[in-house]
């Protein structure tokens, strides 16, 4: 017969198991698509990781991913930004200003952030200020309200 663990022993192998399950390579879930938003070096695991992830993002026909809530990882790696370079002629008013208000913000999230090479934040600082001149420049053309 098993004897009966505390309450909070089972409430933190239980939060323990939700935080390392994602850490996982195998696809696990839903979320398993956004797994390149997070891989940030350059080995072929993660450039396919961040490809499956941008094939994914590109597939959605409705966006939701323009409004999730990236991470300083998120920006460095470089796909959301590339998402929204790829889809700008199909993105509406609002979603192209989400993603130039995002491009925007990126070397203000990227200075803090931990993990991530001066040459990695710089990178992504300066794909970031491309794709924001792009998307301004969709936005303009379409002569959306800034």
């Amino acid at each position: 017969m098993l004897a009966a663990w505390p309450r909070s022993t089972t409430i933190a192998l239980l939060c323990g198991f939700g935080v390392a399950l994602p850490a996982c390579s195998g696809m696990l879930g839903p979320d398993d698509n956004r797994a390149g938003l997070s891989c940030i070096d350059d080995s072929t695991e993660c450039v396919d990781r961040r490809q499956a992830t941008l094939k994914a993002m590109l597939a959605d026909k409705d966006h939701a991913w323009v409004k999730e809530q990236p991470t300083p990882h998120a920006h460095a790696s470089g796909v959301r930004l590339f998402a929204f370079r790829s889809k700008k002629t199909e993105l509406s008013c609002e979603e192209l200003a989400h993603g130039r208000r995002e491009a925007e913000t990126v070397p203000k999230s990227l200075k803090n952030s931990q993990g991530l090479s001066p040459a990695q934040i710089s990178r992504a600082s300066m794909f970031a200020a491309e794709v924001n001149k792009e998307l301004t420049a969709e936005m303009k053309k379409r002569r959306c309200r800034a």
